[in-house]
C-alpha cells in the first residue's frame, strides 16, 4: 500500500504543468503551447490585438486614409493612445489620477526643444533627455504628492500643472511665452508617414513597458495598493515607493511623447499643458477601461477622428468637444464603469467558436 502511494506521488510530481483555465474552461499543457503563443502571452497581445497592429501599421496605405490631413489625424490620434496608456498605468493600478499629466508632457516637450534650439542637439537624443527630466520632475512631484490619499494627490498633481504651464508662459526669456518656440522636426519632410511610423512605435514602447511592468511582482504591488492600501502595507508591501515608482515612469513616459509632439509640430506654446489636454487623455482612458491599457488605445482612434470631425464642421462653438468628453464619461460611468475593455471582455471574448475563441484570447501560459 505504502509502495503504491510513494508511486503515485511520483507520478504526481513529474506530472507537467498546465497553464491556468481559459476564458471556455478549457486547460492546455504547457508543452502544448508554441513559440508564437509564447510571445504573444509575454508581449500582452492577442491574436486579434497583433491583427490590430498590422493594420494599424497598414492604414496609411488604405483610402482614404492616405491623405495627408487624415494622417496628421492618425498620428494625434496614435498620440493620445500612447499618452491614455500611460495615464491609465496610473490611475488604473495605483489610483492616483494625475491632473498634471499634460503639463509634465509639455515639460518633456519645451526640454528637448530648447535643447534643440539653443544647443544644436538633435532630436532624437532630446526626446530621451525630455524623459529623464519629466521623470525626474515626477519623482519630486510624486515625493511631495503621493504620501497623500485620493482627491487630495489628484489636486496637489493638478496644483503643480498650473504652476508648470504658469512659468512656461512668464519666463518669456526661455520659452517666448505665448508666442511659442519654433521647434525643427524630427523629418525634413513634408510627408507625415515617418511622423506616423515614429508614433506607432512609441505607442507600442509605452503599451510594452507597463505591460511588462504589470506582469512582474510589481504589478502585483500596484494591484494591491489599488485594491486596498491598508491591507497592502499590512502584507509588507510599502505603498510610497510603489506609488512613487509608478507615478515618476507614467511621467517619463509622457516626457518622451512630449518631446515627439513638439518636433511634429514644430511649435510649442504653453497651450498644450493645459488641463483640458489631461481632461481628453483622461476621457480616452476611461472610456476604454481603466486598469486595461489597451482599451484607451483602442479606443483613441475612433474617438480622436470623432473629435476631429466636430472641430472641423462645428468650429463656431468653441468648447463643445469638452461637453462631449463630459457626456460620455457620464454614460460610461452610469451604464458601463469598467468601459470599452469591460464590454469587450463580457461580451466578445466568449464565441461558441473555437478559432473564433482562440483569436480574442490566445493561450494562457503560467
Amino acid at each position: 500500500m505504502r509502495a503504491k502511494d510513494e508511486h503515485s506521488a511520483g507520478e504526481y510530481q513529474n506530472a507537467p504543468d498546465v497553464d491556468t483555465p481559459l476564458h471556455n474552461g478549457d486547460t492546455l499543457l504547457q508543452d502544448d503551447i508554441n513559440p508564437f503563443d509564447m510571445m504573444l502571452q509575454k508581449t500582452g497581445f492577442t491574436p486579434v490585438g497583433l491583427v490590430g497592429v498590422i493594420l494599424l501599421l497598414a492604414l496609411p496605405f488604405i483610402p482614404p486614409f492616405n491623405q495627408e490631413y487624415l494622417l496628421r489625424w492618425l498620428i494625434y490620434a496614435a498620440f493620445i493612445a500612447a499618452m491614455s496608456v500611460g495615464f491609465d498605468f496610473t490611475s488604473g493600478y495605483i489610483n492616483i489620477v494625475n491632473f498634471g499629466y499634460a503639463a509634465v508632457m509639455g515639460y518633456g516637450g519645451y526640454t528637448t526643444s530648447i535643447l534643440a534650439i539653443n544647443l544644436g542637439l538633435t532630436p532624437w537624443i532630446g526626446i530621451l533627455l525630455g524623459g529623464v527630466n519629466a521623470a525626474v520632475l515626477g519623482l519630486a512631484i510624486g515625493m511631495t504628492s503621493l504620501r497623500l490619499r485620493g482627491i487630495f494627490a489628484a489636486c496637489l498633481s493638478w496644483f503643480f500643472g498650473l504652476a508648470l504651464m504658469g512659468l512656461a508662459t512668464k519666463m518669456v526669456w526661455l520659452t517666448r511665452g505665448p508666442l511659442g518656440l519654433r521647434v525643427p522636426r524630427l523629418f525634413e519632410t513634408e510627408s507625415n508617414l515617418p511622423f506616423y511610423y515614429t508614433i506607432v512605435i512609441l505607442l507600442l514602447a509605452t503599451y510594452l513597458i507597463c505591460t511588462s511592468v504589470v506582469r512582474s511582482n510589481m504589478g502585483l504591488a500596484f494591484k494591491a495598493i489599488g485594491q486596498n492600501m491598508d491591507a497592502a502595507r499590512t502584507s509588507g508591501i510599502n505603498p510610497v515607493f510603489y506609488r512613487v515608482f509608478n507615478f515618476t515612469l507614467s511621467c517619463a513616459l509622457a516626457g518622451v511623447l512630449g518631446g515627439f509632439y513638439a518636433h511634429f509640430y514644430g511649435i510649442l506654446t504653453p497651450d498644450i499643458m493645459q488641463t483640458s489636454k489631461t481632461v481628453e487623455v483622461l476621457a480616452v482612458a476611461y472610456i476604454g477601461g481603466r486598469g486595461s491599457l489597451w482599451g484607451g488605445a483602442v479606443i483613441a482612434f475612433p474617438f480622436i477622428f470623432i473629435m476631429e470631425i466636430v472641430r472641423s464642421t462645428l468650429s463656431n462653438l468653441p468648447g463643445l468637444n469638452l461637453i462631449i468628453y463630459a457626456l460620455l464619461l457620464i454614460l460610461v460611468m452610469i451604464y458601463y464603469p469598467g468601459g470599452f475593455s469591460y464590454f469587450f471582455d463580457e461580451h466578445l471574448r466568449k464565441p461558441k467558436n473555437r478559432v473564433l475563441r482562440y483569436l480574442m484570447n490566445g493561450r494562457q501560459v503560467n
